[in-house]
Order: structure tokens, then C-alpha cells, then sequence
């Protein structure tokens, strides 16, 4: 297998002109994504919503998912092909995957695949992770959200921070755990649900953050779904959940893997080489950025090696991990590296007519926060790959996956 780039079949370049044509003819150039996360518009966010559904009727939304739940059953090469056009494009591919496809193809009953997979791979529903309480952080164990059994239904309290949401959304859900039993121990005191969006009693704020306004806190008062709304058991959600963490936390590999930061600063020093400005021709600053891109084509092949297990249903331990761990250390020394080169140009924001690249470096400053907490903060990371390669106080297996628990070809 090639690490570095898609294989160049004529099979493969053939589907790229297909895919570039379909975006020459379907995105204008205000609909491609822009620099500053806070000049993603109500109306790009819904034309995007649309597009999904588009792209759900062609299987390219979850193009290696199953035809039979509204997959392509297509290759993870189809899938590399796609991400990397779209980028070349400038466009959002798959505006909100969500992590729930595979849950429901791991822990869901068949009837919750018809209800829910289905018109998630369709883009005609678009799931919201629902993981972190305010008081807890990472610390997912000590849930206390709850969940009580009503009859047929379950009523559910709590709130959560950070999930992604809209107010105009007409057909969304938000998954994640909740405290089914107080008496339970850890571990064994949760169940995994899917809750709609919009119902009743279910409210949501926006969170202005540092990077922007995706993100908000999320209010549960007294929301019933029923009981088909509960995947796995009601004890059985910490391992429901460890199939969603399990991807979120590299144990599928990225489809495909660029590394826009190091390019920018490559292109940065090139440039200013060529015009004989500073810091172009600065030997220390020369070695930051081979380092940085030397570290880039580490993380590549460690990416890459996991998507190749995934796709070839390899057993994976602590490779998914630590390749996540490195991709996250890595951005965040990227972090300064770019203040290192591009001194005060970094603060140069994109609507400064003269900031470098658009302005890239600047919001990146900015989402760089994201590499410190999303997905749980280091610490939970370092943990994981500890608790894989057997130096922490626990030993730890991965959790299941499409790819190691199912005959689907995901």
C-alpha cells in the first residue's frame, strides 16, 4: 500500500473526474468553505444539509458503507478519492458524519438500522454527538444524566456541553450515555440512547467559543423516547459508547490525510525565500519547518498504516491510539512552530486583505484549542495507549468495530 497518496488507477482517476464534475456543476464559490469559522452562514449551513442528501442518493455520503443501508459499497480507495477532491475543491465533504453509523452497525438491532443508519447514510438525518456534562469533562464514567424507565418510554434529565446543533433543524438526533442505574458500579450503570431532535423538553444554547460558534450546551428536562430510542442494553452503554470512541479515537485511521498547516508554512518560507525577505532564508527557522515536515510524514504513515488494518480487518491494539495521540502532540507543536516562522503575520486575521494565505494561519491559531480537549482532553489519550500496551494500572482491549465485529465492508 502507498502511505502517502491515493493509488492512481485508471479506475480511481476516473472516479475523480466524476466527483470533481459533480462539484464543478453542484457548489458556487460562496458555498465553499470558508477561512473564519464565524462566516459559516444560515445559509451555507442549510445549502450543505441539502448537498448531503444528494450525496446520500449517489452512496457517497458513507460510500463503503452497505447498499443495503443506503451505503455505496464502495472502497476505502473511493472514499480517499472523495475526501481529497472535496478538498482540493474547497468544499465540506460529509457535512456531519456522525460516529452513530457504526454504533447502530455493531450494537443495533435490525429494526434501528431501518429507523436510524438509514437516514443517517441518506444525509436525511444528521447525528450529534452528546458525550460531555459540565461538570465531568472527560471523565465519562461519572455520568450523571439520567434516565428512567416510564412504561414503553424513557424519561430523560440532564444537560451536556460542547455537542454540535441548529436551531432550524428539522430531522437530527443527539446520541451519547445516560445513568440508568445509581446502584450499578461503573461501567455497568449506563445505557447508549438516540434522542430527536427537535422534541419536547430537549433545548439548546449556543457556545461562543474561542474558535467559533459550532458548538453549544444542550438541556434534557423531562424527555421521553421510546424504548427502542436505547441501543444495547440498559447496563450496556459504557460498551455501546467504546465502539463510538473506538473510531473517534483513531481506531479507524483517517480516509485521507493532508496537512494544511505544514503546507502553509512551507509555501510561507518558499515564498519569502524567493523575494529575499525574511524569514526565508533564517537557518533556525529553515530547520523548524523540516522538522515540522518531517514530523508531518510520520503522522501520514501512522494514519494510513491504521486506515490499511481497518480496511483489512486486522486486529488493532494500540496502533489506533498512538497514532491519534501523535497527530494531536503533533498539531499542537504546529501550534508554535507557525508563530516561530510567521511571527506577527499569525495574528494577521482572513478579513485583513493582507494577511498570507487568506488568513489560514490566524484560524488555526484559534481551532488549534480544539487539539488540547476535543475527543477528551491528552490526558485521556495518553491513558488509552497506556492502558493498550499494558504500563497503566488496567490492561485494556479495543472495543468493537465495524471492521473486527460485523461482515460488512466498512
Amino acid at each position: 500500500m502507498d502511505f502517502h497518496e491515493v493509488t492512481r488507477t485508471e479506475e480511481m482517476e476516473k472516479f475523480r473526474k466524476e466527483v470533481g464534475a459533480w462539484l464543478e456543476h453542484n457548489v458556487p464559490e460562496e458555498m465553499k468553505t470558508p477561512v473564519e469559522e464565524e462566516d459559516r452562514s444560515e445559509e451555507r449551513y442549510h445549502f450543505w444539509r441539502q448537498k448531503n442528501k444528494e450525496l446520500g442518493a449517489k452512496g457517497w455520503l458513507y460510500p463503503t458503507f452497505p447498499k443495503q443501508y443506503g451505503g455505496g459499497g464502495l472502497s476505502g480507495e473511493h472514499l480517499a478519492v472523495l475526501r481529497d477532491t472535496f478538498e482540493d475543491y474547497r468544499a465540506p465533504y460529509a457535512h456531519r458524519p456522525s460516529y452513530l453509523a457504526g454504533v447502530l452497525l455493531v450494537w443495533g438491532t435490525e429494526e434501528q438500522r431501518q429507523k436510524f443508519l438509514v437516514p443517517l447514510v441518506k444525509g436525511e438525518m444528521v447525528g450529534f454527538i452528546k458525550y460531555t456534562e459540565p461538570h465531568s469533562g472527560s471523565d465519562l464514567s461519572s455520568y450523571e444524566s439520567t434516565a428512567v424507565k416510564d412504561g414503553d418510554t424513557w424519561v430523560l434529565n440532564g444537560s451536556n456541553a460542547f455537542p454540535g446543533g441548529h436551531e432550524d433543524e428539522t430531522n437530527a438526533v443527539y446520541f451519547g450515555p445516560m445513568l440508568t442505574d445509581k446502584e450499578a458500579p461503573r461501567h455497568r450503570n449506563l445505557g447508549f440512547f438516540i434522542i430527536p431532535y427537535p422534541t419536547p423538553g430537549l433545548t439548546f444554547k449556543r457556545m461562543r467559543l474561542v474558535h467559533g460558534e459550532g458548538q453549544c450546551f444542550i438541556y434534557l428536562g423531562d424527555v421521553r423516547v421510546p424504548a427502542d430510542h436505547l441501543v444495547g442494553g440498559d447496563h450496556q452503554g459504557w460498551q455501546v459508547m467504546g465502539t463510538a470512541l473506538e473510531q473517534e479515537h483513531g481506531g479507524q485511521g483517517p480516509s485521507f490525510h493532508r496537512d494544511a498547516p505544514i503546507d502553509n508554512i512551507l509555501s510561507y518560507m518558499q515564498q519569502h525565500l524567493k523575494e529575499r525577505k525574511s524569514p526565508g532564508g533564517d537557518p533556525v527557522l529553515q530547520q523548524i519547518a523540516i522538522e515540522a515536515y518531517i514530523e508531518s510524514h510520520v503522522d501520514t504513515l501512522f494514519a494510513m498504516r491504521v486506515r490499511s488494518m481497518y480496511y483489512a480487518r486486522m486486529e488493532m491494539q494500540w496502533e489506533g491510539p498512538m497514532g491519534f495521540l501523535y497527530n494531536r502532540m503533533h498539531g499542537i507543536r504546529n501550534v508554535g512552530r507557525i508563530r516561530d516562522v510567521m511571527g506577527m503575520d499569525t495574528l494577521v486575521g482572513p478579513h485583513d486583505p493582507l494577511a498570507p494565505q487568506g488568513g489560514a494561519q490566524d484560524a488555526y491559531q484559534r481551532s488549534s484549542f480544539i487539539l488540547q480537549h476535543g475527543a477528551g482532553s491528552l490526558n485521556i489519550s495518553k491513558v488509552v495507549l497506556a492502558r493498550r500496551i499494558g504500563i497503566s494500572r488496567t490492561r485494556e482491549q479495543a472495543a468493537p468495530t465495524p471492521a473486527t465485529a460485523t461482515s460488512f465492508s466498512v
